[in-house]
């Protein structure tokens, strides 16, 4: 058996090669041709597998390690009977420790602030039950969810109001609720005054244009954009107006990565009726030197910034992305080509769970907050 794969899904050699040839490719730029006869497809978001890619060829298998399927043309795998799978929750804790990461960047304190939460399905749903495990009060919109599944739903006017607001739906076009341009500037013009905006979800859900132009008129807006409706190029005069931008890299945590990949492997295993030769846990590697200190004298919401930030820098992304920016702008640098390789290129980002305070947290409310941010506590007591 013959595979294709994106070169940037981590250890599919370790997974798949017992059982197939593999063969990495460039997954936003993969050709027809470049898939020979191969008989599986594994992608990430940046490759769109339609008739235009698959037609002729040998696929009966495509999986993608990302949670949104918007990239695949599932009408026509479902007409042509090619399997087809995702890896739904598989980046969902990265997604929402980027989220943690931006708000203590911007000096943001969420345990004292109303969040509401747009789209509240893996990640949204994930993000929503770690905040409530920290007393946050929570606004959550999302019309395919009912109070039996979210007793915090509420309409999209009022969680315009929280004083965090954080989108995570997938990008629809169609249905009911088709989530393209869900926030248009009218929408916007709605957020309270000095409110924090995220977008960890797909680009297009929020009017670009229409951003860029409420930024020029609400400078006491906060905004954190890791996705771009023209991606992978983005507009510059935007990424000048948001407080921090990166490169489509919420859910790019190396946990987050791995996972996909196992649940992909396994819905391969069963779609080709073989017997899995790999678990997880065998081939995650362990963090070395993984005590984090910190001054535990200092301010609850301090110690939280500076462990956050020991484990995971954001400002980093963000001045990848400016430093792009400069170079499109002084050099001519493609900002395309650019996008793809600060994905491409990406550090090892491991989650938060993989950590040990060194010093016990006597302090309940900090406890609880850290365990919720997925820290693992010192317990022992003299």
């Amino acid at each position: 058996m013959k595979i294709i794969a994106d070169e940037n899904i981590p250890l599919v050699e370790e997974f798949f090669a017992a059982d197939a040839e593999i063969t990495r490719v460039p997954g936003r730029s993969l050709t027809r041709e470049q898939l020979g006869d191969a008989q599986a497809l594994l992608v990430r978001s940046v490759t769109q597998v339609n008739e235009a890619l698959l037609a002729g060829s040998d696929i009966q298998f495509v999986g993608t390690c990302t949670i949104g399927m918007d990239h695949l043309d599932q009408s026509y795998l479902q007409k042509q009977g090619i399997a087809f799978t995702n890896a739904p929750g598989c980046n969902a804790n990265s997604v929402v420790e980027y989220v943690y990461a931006a708000l203590c960047h911007l000096n943001v304190d969420w345990r004292n602030r109303t969040v509401g939460i747009i789209g509240c399905g893996n990640v949204g749903g994930a993000l929503y039950r770690a905040l409530r495990a920290q007393g946050v009060e929570c606004r959550c919109y999302d019309p395919f969810l009912t109070a039996a599944d979210n007793p915090d739903l509420t309409e999209l006017e009022d969680v315009l109001q929280a004083d965090i607001v954080s989108m995570h739906t997938p990008l629809t076009t169609t249905g009911p609720y088709p989530s393209r341009h869900l926030l248009t500037k009218e929408k916007m013009m709605q957020l309270a005054p000095g409110a924090v905006l995220l977008n960890c979800g797909r680009g297009p859900v929020v009017d670009n244009q229409a951003l860029l132009q409420v930024l020029r008129t609400r400078e006491d807006l906060q905004v954190v954009l890791d996705v771009w409706e023209t991606e992978p190029k983005f507009a510059l005069p935007l990424l000048d107006h948001v407080r921090l931008g990166s490169p489509h890299i919420a859910g790019y945590s190396f946990d987050g990565k791995l996972k996909g990949t196992s649940m992909i492997y396994q819905a391969f295993c069963k779609h080709f009726g073989l017997a899995e030769q790999t678990r997880l846990g065998d081939v995650t590697p362990a963090v070395a030197n993984n005590q984090l200190h910190t001054d535990i004298k200092a301010s609850d919401w301090a110690v939280i910034c500076d462990l956050v930030g020991q484990v995971y820098d954001i400002e980093d992304d963000d001045r990848a992305m400016r430093k792009l920016a400069r170079q499109s702008r002084d050099h001519g640098v493609d900002l395309g080509q650019g996008f793809d390789l600060l994905r491409k290129h990406y550090a090892i980002r491991r989650e938060f769970n993989n950590y040990q305070l060194a010093e016990e947290i006597k302090k309940e409310p900090l406890a609880k907050s850290l365990a919720a941010l997925g820290f693992h506590l010192n317990n022992e007591r003299d």
